[in-house]
């Protein structure tokens, strides 16, 4: 009949779609190969969280499902071809079954190429609750596409599974084990696993490592506080990043340790720096009211160590046009900044810049300007944003760090303790220095991130002088991450301490001494 003409024609044309293995099958073919999930993003057209997001269960459709199919096959073949050249028969390649789990660490990285942001659609909020991993009862979060409780104290069941830690005293890490050499472990019958990476960490698995290292070493130089001091500063940098990993035991997100960097991230030269712009503040007030001032200096305590809670891009960086911000994402940015018309109250927020037009800054200086030219300040029209290299973020990533050295810097102060206060602050500070591609840190190579978190202390600062402004106090020098100058009743704007929330009073002088003179300069104190 000639009405069913249209449905043959559409039953003939339509095709099956391509199978594929399961989702692990997919991530073990891929890896026994050594491609990192960026380099086959890249040959197919895609992101690494979109390659991540099929190798936790989810399928991809049309023209780019058959450019993937094409490559599992291959890769198929070809491990097939090498197992049968070196190996007897009737080997095979393992490969794992639909139930298996492969256990990976949490940082390595070839598992890391594949980083997701938080609103990826494999880690995120669900729609509809659905059963939990752990315990079997509704949750309503998923991570890496497996339904779970993300508080353990709303998982049922849930036993925690258990994780190595390091010796406290010695705070090294065991070497991880390349990607090709991993192979899958199946889960036994009945019991509940964490996914990959996703491990659960209880209170009990947290010990001292600051405080253990602190002792070993005051034993190790006969109680000698300077030769202990001088030794626990010689290895912060190692000890920083063993504390680090030991902090993201049980962390969302994996992070891509050595990500390749665009061109504005290379220094010039040997010597000379990269084109990002950190917005480090440098700034006098131009002139006083006629008279005597008393001028308090104040030290922000703690300066990187805050900062190092700002949005950190956790995948390699990736570019786009356009004059549009993500908030779901951070990175670097290149724009024209807009004209600031407050100099003589208070500083630039993107620092001082002799030259004008665009330049390229980085996203807490982005989020900034943003603020300022929102409408609850309206200071500045919103910078115009030329193009971004960003990647998925989450501003969260470094905090269980922080924590750490937050409540040893506070014990430390409360219980006089030179040697883990000058300790703790070697850490964050080299930390924060060596994220480059420096000879003393070898296992994170972030440039960006080194950008952000200064950026993130000049930031923060900035903000302490606004809050002055605001409250009524005269803002007279900012400087760099930690000074701040004012004139006025600054106990009653900020809390006097050695805390991290607290300032300190650095110095204090005088300018304006004649009464006739109708302005004052704020030269360098003396």
């Amino acid at each position: 009949m000639a009405e069913f003409d249209a449905i043959d024609a559409l039953l003939a044309a339509a095709g099956q779609e391509v199978p594929l293995p399961p989702a692990q099958e997919r991530r073990f073919l891929r890896e026994e190969l050594n491609l990192s999930r960026a380099q086959l993003a890249q040959a197919l057209g895609v992101s690494p969280s979109t390659v991540g997001g099929w190798e936790a269960g989810r399928d991809p459709g049309g023209e780019v499902r058959e450019k993937y199919a094409y490559f599992l096959e291959g890769a198929r073949t070809k491990l097939d071809a090498a197992a049968a050249a070196g190996a007897p028969d009737d080997a095979t390649v393992p490969v794992p079954a639909a139930g298996d789990v492969l256990v990976s660490g949490d940082d390595d990285p070839a598992e890391a190429e594949g980083t997701v942001g938080p609103d990826d659609a494999n880690s995120g909020v669900l729609s509809t609750p659905q059963p939990c991993v752990l315990c079997g009862q509704p949750a309503r979060h998923q991570v890496e596409g497996f339904p779970q409780h993300l508080d353990p104290a709303e998982c049922g069941t849930a036993t925690p599974v258990p994780t190595p830690l390091e010796e406290p005293a010695a705070l090294m890490k065991e070497p991880r084990q390349p990607a090709a050499a991993r192979k899958p472990v199946r889960a036994a019958s009945g019991v509940k696993v964490v996914p990959v990476g996703r491990r659960v960490q209880a209170a009990s698995d947290t010990p001292d490592l600051i405080g253990s290292a602190v002792a070993a070493a005051l034993a190790e130089h006969s109680g000698d506080v300077e030769a202990a001091a001088a030794a626990l500063i010689k290895r912060a940098i190692p000890d920083a990043m063993a504390l680090l990993d030991h902090t993201r035991k049980g962390g969302r997100y994996d992070v891509v340790a050595h990500p390749w960097l665009p061109d504005i991230l290379r220094k010039q030269s040997a010597r000379g720096a990269d084109q990002v712009w950190e917005a480090r503040p440098k700034w006098s007030r131009p002139e006083l009211p006629a008279g005597e001032h008393e001028i308090t200096a104040l030290d922000i305590n703690g300066a990187y160590l805050s900062a190092l809670k700002t949005h950190l891009p956790l995948g390699q960086l990736e570019h786009t046009t356009g004059n549009h911000h993500d908030r779901r994402r951070a990175g670097l940015h290149l724009i024209t900044p807009p004209a600031w018309d407050h100099e003589a109250v208070l500083p630039n927020p993107v620092g001082n810049r002799d030259e004008p037009g665009p330049l390229w800054v980085t996203e807490p200086t982005l989020r900034l300007l943003l603020r300022l030219s929102g409408p609850k300040h309206g200071l500045c029209d919103p910078p115009e944003i030329h193009e971004s290299w960003t990647s998925g973020a989450t501003e969260g990533l470094l905090e269980k760090f922080r924590i750490a050295l937050k409540d040893a810097r506070d014990r430390a102060i409360s219980e006089d303790d030179t040697v883990t206060l000058e300790y703790v602050k070697a850490m964050y500070s080299k930390f924060v220095s060596t994220l480059g591609e420096s000879n003393y840190n070898r296992e994170l190579y972030r440039t960006d991130w080194m950008h952000l978190i200064r950026s993130q202390a000049f930031a923060n600062l900035w903000w302490k002088a606004h809050r002055a402004y605001d409250e009524g106090l005269m803002v007279v020098r900012a400087m760099g991450t930690d000074e701040l100058h004012v004139i006025g009743d600054w106990r009653a704007v900020f809390p006097e301490g050695r805390g991290v929330a607290e300032v300190k009073v650095k110095d204090t002088y005088t300018v304006g001494n004649d009464p006739d003179q109708p302005s004052q300069s704020t030269g360098n104190p003396s």
